[in-house]
């Protein structure tokens, strides 16, 4: 009887080891996988980014119905320097993130701008390229501060930083009107569905530019936010390779004519 306790303990501490090594080896591959992305965009000679479409002029189809932009070109750029083809890959700030977690796109290069829940879920690398959001509105609206949007509409895009941001700024009697896209957002300003806009001030600058009846103006600051290039999580190697060609392109004044030609403005000082 003792024999057999000792052969069935002896069995059972096997298994149990068995399981363990088992548990441990499957957790060390997906680490390695998991680190593995430039070396997989290496060897295929290819690097999926993730772009706008409908946020010019960082992103946007021509007329020619290919994309470019300031965001399309950096993508391009990066690439290049990387010595691979690129893909191009649609997105809106809804599914931009999603789209870097669920590895349908190495990089996302979409006007992303960098704040601590975005940090829970993913990495950024340096900033590429300035930005801001900002409420604009009527000239006839008197806007003061955040306070002054009580009862008022204002449309957003759904996701983005100027909606999270926005929804902590205004009070709550104000109407944040959620659009699934920036096109969206902005033709319900110009249509009069709502009072005013949450959006990038490039983009409003398109906006005003086109449609100088409605007599848009900046209204409030809601955060100056630089572009960042998202990386999935534990992506260290692709991101500190990113890294060194913005550091170098900063230094070389490659992403100052770049900012010039989109944006008609300095990069100024881009934080890391």
């Amino acid at each position: 009887m003792k024999v057999g306790n000792r052969l069935f303990k002896n069995g059972f501490s096997k298994i149990l080891a068995f399981v363990f090594w088992g548990f441990a080896f499957q957790l060390l591959s997906s680490n390695v996988l998991a680190q593995n992305a430039l070396e997989a965009i290496q060897k295929s000679k290819t690097i999926k980014i993730a772009i706008p479409t409908d946020f010019p002029p960082y992103g946007f189809v021509g007329v020619d119905l290919q994309p470019q932009g300031l965001d399309v070109e950096t993508a391009q750029f990066i690439a290049q320097k990387l010595g691979v083809k690129v893909e191009l890959v649609p997105v809106s700030s809804p599914n931009r993130v999603a789209y870097l977690q669920t590895k349908k796109v190495d990089l996302v290069i979409s006007t992303l701008g960098r704040n601590a829940e975005r940090e829970k879920v993913i990495d950024f690398t340096h900033a590429y390229a300035p930005y801001y959001q900002a409420v604009f509105g009527p000239k006839t609206l008197s806007i003061k501060n955040f306070n002054d949007l009580a009862g008022k509409t204002i449309s957003a895009t759904r996701g983005a930083l100027e909606d999270t941001e926005l929804t902590k700024l205004a009070p709550p009697t104000a109407q944040i009107k959620r659009f699934e896209d920036n096109s969206s957002t902005v033709a319900a300003f110009v249509a009069g569905q709502v009072q005013m806009v949450a959006t990038g001030a490039s983009v409003a600058a398109a906006m005003i530019q086109k449609n100088p009846q409605i007599g848009a103006e900046f209204k409030l600051l809601i955060k100056d936010s630089p572009c960042f290039i998202g990386v999935a999580k534990g992506e260290d190697a692709l991101r500190l390779k990113v890294n060194e060609i913005i550091v170098a392109a900063y230094k070389s004044g490659e992403l100052e004519k770049l900012s010039q030609k989109w944006l008609s403005r300095s990069t100024g000082e881009l934080p890391e």
